[in-house]
């Protein structure tokens, strides 16, 4: 660790003194450290920061010189390498700046698994094994990817007890993930134990194991345990009537296509076990929003297992996080050769993506074609596409949709109060009250604790100056169900207001204001409930700040230049 330190001080003092004068150097360090590749280096490192890996590499490429002078480069060189999928290169920087003193976490990641793929598993338990030395200078992973890595090693040269022995090594913190692949080592091994310890993990009540199902249903199809594999898509599907693997898969079943499932992931392919356990850690970086480290770990995982299509999914939600939309549009397309449940997913996503640089008329246009061109439209399609009529504006449209999907719906199905609830809403913003109160008392009637549905009929009656003590019981009980959610509590702090309870509206107000400091309408009920308290220069202070904001409609901020001049009529 000392040598590594070293390294990068001596790299960035000869950094420095390059940017001063080039002309100090012998005629091999003038071609090596010129201005021109000081401006490489330094175009590489920005177009890292800015996500651009294609240009990051273009510059960093020119400049591998410095490889044996700056361990800071060697890092991000090879990171880049994997993210524009060079993997071979990848392997074969690795190699080069490899050494016996220095510890490089991502070169022995990368040779290990290189040696692994060859069967070269000598080799490959060299470098997992220093995966674990650099644990004490690396706190994301302590001793967990080393040890599942060298347990499959072991595996892969018949030793069962050995592999299960680095298992047992792994920290307590990470026992979920250890028992995910504790369970793949069972599947490779043949033990008769698969089974009950995969029922055991989804069937987990404190934890979401939901895309465990899906690797239960590959493993009861590999066995030819068709029965209990559909018994087990049904219950899959009813518990997580969203998840798209699942919906996906139940689609390959009912059309007795089930290679399809068994190709995704072979549990006796140990590359495919492991390639799940980079996913996973790429899913835990995009969690955090560390979309670059993320995407690394997912570049990873699809070289281990290329039939995995599915989990590609997660890059392109990442790449649209990066700003990234042709990359995140590229898998979108190449994601509906899947299936037409991940085909509808990315036309939807597809669509998202063209509202952001072409508008809604083409995004739309687009989506209703695709649309149209479903062989077999669900109830499922006619929602999801009101929905993305209603979230642009165009409500009328909107709510024909919801009403074909109502009329088709069966009646026990789990989205018709969502059905009702945005049926509603979509009702009330056209001015049809009427309408929009029927549908939303019956979604309460169907599924009575939806706290926004309880707080959007609530406020809307408050602010009609209706059934005002109903209204605070359901805005009560709605923050009770979804705490310090900023809306709810603004409506309940504006229920207490129409009541005239200043001072208890206030702590509410305030409150929301804190949960939700940049939104204007919340702003404006809080200056209005202050100057009701007669702290009017709070309340001017609030409204003029108001008008500093952005997105402030026009009919609000013309109500707000009144109330700066005139006030609140407090006989109102």
């Amino acid at each position: 660790m000392k040598l590594l330190i070293k390294k990068i001080y001596i790299s960035f003092f000869l950094l420095i003194i390059l940017l001063g004068n080039v002309d100090i150097f012998a005629k091999e360090s003038k071609i090596q450290y010129s201005k021109e590749h000081i401006s490489n280096y330094f175009s590489g490192k920005l177009y890292i920061s800015e996500d651009n890996e294609d240009k990051a590499f273009s510059h960093l490429n020119k400049v591998k010189s410095i490889k044996n002078i700056h361990s800071q480069f060697n890092i991000q060189f090879v990171r880049t390498l994997v993210l524009t999928d060079k993997f071979k290169k990848a392997f074969s920087f690795s190699r080069d700046v490899w050494s016996e003193d220095e510890l490089f976490f991502e070169a022995d990641l990368l040779l290990g698994l290189d040696a692994f793929i060859e069967k070269d598993y000598k080799n490959a338990q060299k470098h997992f094994k220093r995966l674990n030395d650099l644990s004490q200078y690396n706190l994301v992973f302590d001793n967990f990817v080393g040890n599942i890595l060298l347990a499959w090693v072991n595996a892969a040269e018949g030793n069962k007890e050995e592999s299960l022995e680095f298992l047992r090594k792994i920290p307590v913190e990470y026992y979920r993930l250890k028992n995910t692949q504790r369970i793949f080592l069972q599947c490779y091994f043949d033990s008769v134990e698969t089974q009950k310890s995969m029922e055991k993990l989804i069937y987990d009540k404190d934890y979401d194991f939901s895309r465990y199902n899906f690797f239960l249903i590959n493993y009861l199809l590999s066995k030819n345990k068709v029965s209990e594999a559909n018994k087990m898509i049904e219950y899959s599907i009813e518990k997580y009537n969203s998840n798209l693997l699942l919906k996906q898969t139940k689609y390959f079943f009912q059309n007795e296509k089930n290679n399809k499932i068994t190709k995704l992931f072979n549990c006796k392919d140990p590359k495919d076990s492991i390639s799940e356990l980079f996913y996973l850690i790429g899913n835990l970086y995009a969690a955090d929003e560390n979309y670059r480290m993320s995407n690394f770990y997912l570049k990873v995982s699809f070289f281990l297992n290329k039939n995995f299509l599915p989990n590609k999914a997660l890059l392109a939600e990442n790449y649209y996080s990066q700003k990234k939309n042709k990359e995140a549009k590229n898998i979108y397309y190449s994601l509906k050769t899947i299936g037409p449940i991940y085909s509808w997913y990315a036309s939807k996503n597809i669509a998202k993506i063209d509202l952001d640089e072409k508008g809604k008329e083409y995004a739309l246009d687009n989506l209703v074609n695709d649309f149209n061109l479903l062989s077999n439209v669900s109830v499922e399609h006619y929602y999801e596409l009101a929905n993305f009529y209603k979230n642009n504006e165009y409500y009328e449209k909107a709510i024909k949709y919801y009403s074909t999907a109502l009329n088709k719906i069966k009646k026990d199905h789990f989205l018709i109060p969502k059905i009702l609830d945005e049926r509603g809403t979509s009702f009330e913003r056209i001015d049809k009250w009427k309408e929009a109160e029927r549908d939303l008392n019956e979604s309460l009637k169907i599924l009575p604790d939806q706290p926004h549905v309880l707080n959007y009929l609530a406020y809307t009656w408050i602010d009609r100056g209706i059934n005002l003590d109903k209204g605070l019981e359901m805005l009560k009980k709605a923050s009770e169900l979804k705490k310090n959610d900023g809306y709810i509590t603004d409506s309940l702090g504006w229920a207490y207001y129409t009541k005239k309870d200043y001072v208890l509206a206030g702590i509410f107000l305030q409150r929301a204001v804190e949960l939700l400091p940049l939104d204007p309408i919340i702003n404006d009920h809080y200056a209005d409930n202050l100057w009701m308290l007669n702290k009017n220069i709070q309340a001017r202070y609030i409204w003029g700040n108001i008008l500093k904001f952005s997105d402030v409609k026009q009919k609000l901020k013309d109500d707000i230049e009144k109330k700066l001049i005139f006030g609140i009529n407090k006989n109102l």
